[in-house]
């Protein structure tokens, strides 16, 4: 199943009185746009983000976001109306996608698990809401009188009102009708133009740590929050491996074949790139290492795809929340020249990883003659990796 994510970012936030629109404010040295977005990134089951900013915010703010994120997205410009963005954003979001998750950027605190139900409640229904029940009794008032007081009118059953929060995740069928035939209906979210096709919106569990940041007051309380929980992790790990250039093995570096008369001597296929790359952030995570996941003891990884093995440890990594952001790589080797292979390694490594290639970088150097790697008798590689959570 395909998911293809929205963000709903292309309003102002004229009302919020800040120099700038209220998605670009911090929470604890991040936008609450980037919290947002790599929220969604976080999830391994959405193959897809695309992110509508206000026109003039698309360039900087795509930047920013694939810098931040290291996954790719899409950016476009929103519209006058949260409706019309998210119509501009799903005009460019795969076809391919059987559902469009939509999120409001100003909600900076979404879980995995309520991404999770609303991906399932679309599968199952065909559209989803994550939302709250109230816990406080719930009057419907009348108009304001002279005084500004109101008039209670009924007291409705708190056990059958819910606060609608995002996601809201639809099959994409349903969620094209609704918003060609909604045009012209002012809608305060998705759901509302769903229902107006008389198509049944079923509502999942949402979390009340799941908070739309409105006001001033909102992001203040939102910061303070951030502070409290120690939301924002990043960590840092750091790989190595060394192995003997022998003849008759074929050289596979990040799942690249270079053609060179030795290859590298190891259990599996002696990737030290991936190799790494795979303790480097199996560090970072406090996960273990490539020797306990994958022991050379073990025959069921003898001739074992490296690249193979460092998808795994991706999952592992993933789950224990963590992501990975970008990782740097130096292959220490006296000969063959790396430099017509190193695209395609960033490439591997950065699908296998999860991330744009841009958040990869590998790094070719010789020894300068100086022991078995600079005679030739072997080759490293140095890695360094950097999670967020």
């Amino acid at each position: 199943m395909q998911v293809a994510a929205i963000i709903a970012a292309g309003g102002r936030g004229v009302r919020f009185g800040a120099d700038r629109p209220k998605q670009f404010l911090d929470i604890g040295g991040r936008s609450i746009l980037e919290l947002s977005v790599a929220a969604l990134a976080a999830s391994d089951r959405i193959q897809e983000i695309v992110v509508a900013l206000p026109r003039d915010h698309v360039d900087t703010g795509a930047k920013a976001l694939r810098q931040a994120i290291g996954r790719p997205l899409v950016v476009v410009a929103g519209g006058a109306r949260r409706q019309d963005s998210v119509a501009n954003a799903f005009a460019k979001a795969s076809k391919d996608a059987d559902i469009v998750l939509i999120h409001d950027a100003a909600r900076p605190f979404v879980t995995r698990d309520v991404i999770d139900r609303a991906i399932d409640g679309a599968e199952r229904h065909g559209a989803a809401i994550a939302a709250i029940g109230v816990r406080d009794t719930v009057k419907q008032a009348g108009e304001a009188s002279a005084d500004g007081s109101r008039l209670i009118r009924a007291t409705i059953p708190r056990d059958s009102v819910f606060l609608a929060q995002t996601p809201q995740a639809f099959r994409r069928d349903i969620l094209a009708r609704a918003l060609d035939e909604g045009k012209d209906v002012d809608a305060t979210d998705e759901a509302m133009l769903v229902e107006r096709l008389g198509v049944p919106v079923h509502v999942v569990e949402g979390d009340a740590r799941n908070v739309k940041v409105t006001t001033p007051e909102d992001l203040e309380k939102a910061r303070s929050a951030s502070e409290g929980s120690g939301r924002r992790v990043t960590r840092v790990g750091i790989g190595y491996d060394l192995h003997r250039l022998i003849a008759g093995r074929p050289l596979i570096l990040a799942g690249v074949t270079i053609p060179f008369e030795l290859g590298l001597d190891g259990h599996s296929d002696a990737d030290i790139v991936c190799h790494a790359v795979t303790d480097a952030i199996l560090g970072a995570a406090g996960a273990g290492d490539i020797g306990r996941l994958f022991p050379d003891t073990d025959p069921r990884w003898k001739g074992a795809n490296s690249i193979q093995l460092l998808e795994g440890a991706v999952a592992r990594v993933r789950d224990a929340s963590y992501r990975v952001s970008n990782v740097d790589v130096t292959v220490i080797a006296q000969k063959p020249k790396l430099l017509p292979y190193l695209d395609q390694m960033r490439a591997n490594l950065a699908a296998a990883l999860g991330v744009d290639p841009s958040a990869v970088s590998v790094k070719g150097k010789t020894n300068e003659g100086v022991d078995s790697m600079g005679r030739g008798e072997s080759m490293s590689c140095h890695a360094v990796a950097l999670l967020w959570s």
